[in-house]
C-alpha cells in the first residue's frame, strides 16, 4: 500500500499489459530494467477512495488481477558474422562446429551484391582446391558454402546490418528489419546483442557506369584477372584493362598469359604505376597502351560482350575496339561505411588488424576477407582470415566468458 505521507501529485501512471495503475515516486525511482510488481486484487467501485490523500487517485478498469511483470532483457549473442562471402562462411562453418550458435548476417542486396558476395558475379571458378576441370560457378560455390555453414548450427539470416554500436559491451548490431525475403521468418529484433562480432562484408570493385556494363557483366567483363584471366572464355583474344595505376599494369602483366593482344586504357597522360611496373608494361610486346583514352560504351551480340566504344580525349576523337574481354582495375570498395568510423581504418578505408591475426582495434571484434585485405583479395585467402577470425573469437569468448563457453 502507498505511504501516508505520499500526496497525489507524486503518483505517476504506467501501464502493464494493458491496464494503468499509479506508483509513488519513491517507487519509480527505484525500479531497475528487471522489476517486477505485485499487485492485490481489488474490486472497484466509484466510492472506493484510499483516503483524503488519495482521493484524486483512481483505476480506470472496474478490476485489477494480480500479476507479475518483468521487461525482457534481449538474449546476448556469443558470436555475430556480418557478412556471406567465403569469410563469412568459413567463420559460421567453424564458430558453428565449436557451438557457439553463431548468427551470420549475409544481407539483402547489400552493396548492391547478392548474398554470397563477389563470387556470386564469377561465371567459373578454377582456382579454388577442391573443384577440378571444369572448375566450379561462383554462385554455386557459395550455395553450398551457405548450407554447410546452415549444417554446422549457423543460423544464417538475409538482412543487412546497418549500423553497430561497439563503444560498450555486449555489442549492439543494428538490423534493418523492413527488408522483406521470407514472411514465414518471424521478424527480426531491430537491436541484436553480441560478446563478438566477425566482420566480413568484403569490398566492392568500383564500376565504371558506362552503357552496357550491366548487360555483359561476367559475360566478358570483370575486375580480376587474376580470378578470371585464364578462364577458356578469355584465351588468346584481344583483352582490354583500364587503369593507370601499379594494380591494373599487374593484372595486365598476368593477362599476357592468355591473350593474344592485351590493350591498356589509361585516362591520363602517364602512368601512376611505380617506375618498374611502367617499364615492364611498355616492354611487353604484346601489350598496348592507349593514354588519354576513356571508355564510353561495352557493346556485345546480347550473349557476351565483343567491343568497345572509346574517346581520345586529346585528339577529341571516338572509335571501335574489337575486343574479346574487358578487365577493370581502377580499384576496390571496403564495405566499411556502416561501422561510422568506429574502427581503426587504413587510408583507403581498409579495417586494420594486428599484423598476423583478425583483431581489430576493439577487443572482440574480427575483421576477415577482404575488408582487411587490398593485396590479395582470393577466395581462399579470405577463406583462410574467416577460420582465423573464428578461432580467435573463439579463444576470446573462452577467456573474457568461461561461464558461458
Amino acid at each position: 500500500s502507498p505511504p501516508p505521507t505520499t500526496t497525489s501529485k507524486q503518483w505517476y501512471q504506467r501501464r502493464v499489459r494493458g491496464m494503468r495503475f499509479v506508483l509513488p515516486s519513491q517507487a519509480l525511482s527505484c525500479i531497475t530494467p528487471s522489476f517486477s510488481i505485485r499487485i492485490r486484487r481489488v474490486p472497484l467501485v466509484p466510492s472506493l477512495a484510499f483516503g483524503s490523500q488519495f482521493q484524486t487517485s483512481t483505476f480506470t478498469h472496474k478490476k485489477f488481477y494480480s500479476t507479475d511483470t518483468t521487461e525482457k532483457m534481449e538474449p546476448i549473442h556469443k558470436v555475430i558474422i556480418i557478412g556471406s562471402g567465403p569469410a563469412g562462411h568459413t567463420a559460421a562453418i567453424y564458430t558453428g562446429r565449436a557451438r557457439l550458435n553463431p548468427i551470420l548476417y549475409e544481407g539483402n542486396m547489400a552493396a548492391d551484391v547478392a548474398a554470397g558476395g563477389q563470387l556470386t558475379t564469377t561465371n567459373e571458378i578454377e582456382n579454388f582446391p577442391g573443384f577440378p576441370a571444369p572448375g566450379i560457378r561462383g554462385d554455386d560455390l557459395m550455395i553450398s558454402m551457405r548450407k554447410q555453414s546452415i549444417e554446422c548450427g549457423c543460423k544464417v539470416k538475409t538482412l543487412t546490418v546497418k549500423k553497430v554500436d561497439l563503444s560498450h559491451k555486449p555489442f549492439k548490431v543494428f538490423v534493418d528489419v523492413d527488408e522483406p525475403f521470407d514472411p514465414s521468418e518471424p521478424k527480426e529484433a531491430e537491436v541484436v546483442f553480441t560478446h563478438t562480432i566477425i566482420i566480413a562484408t568484403g569490398a566492392t570493385a568500383k564500376r565504371m557506369g558506362v552503357p552496357g556494363e550491366g548487360t555483359y557483366w561476367t559475360r566478358g567483363i570483370s575486375a580480376c584477372a587474376v580470378c578470371d584471366g585464364g578462364l577458356p572464355f578469355y584465351r588468346d583474344k584481344h583483352l582490354v584493362v583500364v587503369g593507370g595505376g601499379d594494380t591494373a599494369c599487374e593484372e595486365a602483366m598476368h593477362l599476357t598469359r592468355f591473350a593474344s593482344k592485351l590493350t591498356m586504357l589509361v585516362r591520363a597522360n602517364a602512368f601512376r604505376a611505380s617506375k618498374i611496373m611502367q617499364e615492364r608494361v611498355l616492354n611487353h610486346p604484346k601489350v598496348e597502351v592507349l593514354f588519354n583514352t576513356v571508355l564510353l560504351e561495352v557493346q556485345g551480340d546480347g550473349n557476351n560482350m565483343n567491343s568497345l566504344i572509346v574517346k581520345n580525349v586529346k585528339e577529341n576523337r571516338v572509335y571501335s575496339l574489337d575486343v574479346g574481354g574487358l578487365f577493370y582495375a581502377i580499384g576496390h570498395v571496403p564495405n566499411t561505411a556502416f561501422l561510422d568510423g568506429q574502427l581503426t581504418l587504413d587510408e583507403t578505408g581498409y579495417i586494420v588488424t594486428a599484423k598476423g591475426t583478425t583483431q581489430t582495434s576493439i577487443p572482440g571484434v574480427f575483421a576477415a576477407g577482404d575488408v582487411q585485405d587490398k593485396v590479395y583479395r582470393q577466395a581462399v585467402t579470405a577463406a583462410g582470415t574467416g577460420c582465423m577470425a573464428a578461432l580467435e573469437a573463439e579463444r576470446y569468448l573462452t577467456e573474457h566468458f568461461p561461464s558461458e563457453h
